[in-house]
């Protein structure tokens, strides 16, 4: 069965998006942004909400950008045939290899677990992440720790969040300030 991973870039005080809005600070150094093209070659479909589609959409024409250096082309390749899921109650067309979500998280997933495939099914986002570990649905917690205290803002963690055990999987630290934690849910 294919396991569902959320992952993202953390401020050291637990938020992904700071009281202004901004995350300018989750800006990869090459070493990061290098773990994030290995790791994205182990995900087979990525959920995502609006906001981060939007954020993403960069990617989509990035690839005809001549400044682009040989680490963001391969991500490029790499992202854009990738199929992703978008949950939204605003956007009626996508672009690329995108489509709206035909349900819930949950159905979502389910419905992708049942389909013959490969790679992690990979969530992007603190409000479908809530929505599916409050299912139980979410296998593994990836983070990237930042060293920055944004001081409020969107936490990675929903603050109702219930006690889920998790087992330490692994760690790395990148330049000396980032720090990579993969945790796998104890059932």
């Amino acid at each position: 069965m294919r396991s569902v991973t959320y992952s993202m870039s953390v401020s050291l005080d637990g938020y992904i998006v700071g009281p202004d809005g901004r995350f300018d600070w989750t800006a990869p150094d090459e070493d990061v942004f290098r773990f994030w093209i290995d790791d994205i070659r182990g995900v087979g479909v990525h959920l995502m909400g609006r906001r981060l589609y939007e954020t993403m959409l960069y990617w989509e024409t990035a690839g005809q950008d001549a400044s682009l250096d040989d680490a963001e082309r391969e991500w490029t390749a790499l992202w854009n045939p990738l199929p992703k899921v978008v949950f939204s109650r605003t956007l009626t067309a996508l672009r690329g290899s995108a489509r709206l979500a035909t349900g819930g998280v949950a159905e979502e997933i389910e419905r992708l677990r049942a389909e013959p495939g490969e790679g992690d099914i990979a969530i992007g986002g603190a409000d479908l992440a809530a929505q599916a570990a409050a299912a139980g649905l979410i296998d593994e917690y990836r983070v990237i720790v930042h060293p920055v205290l944004v001081g409020g803002g969107v936490p990675f963690f929903p603050a109702d969040e219930r006690r889920v055990d998790l087992e330490l999987v692994e760690t790395r630290t990148f330049s000396a300030k980032f720090v990579h934690l993969r945790y796998r849910v104890v059932r």
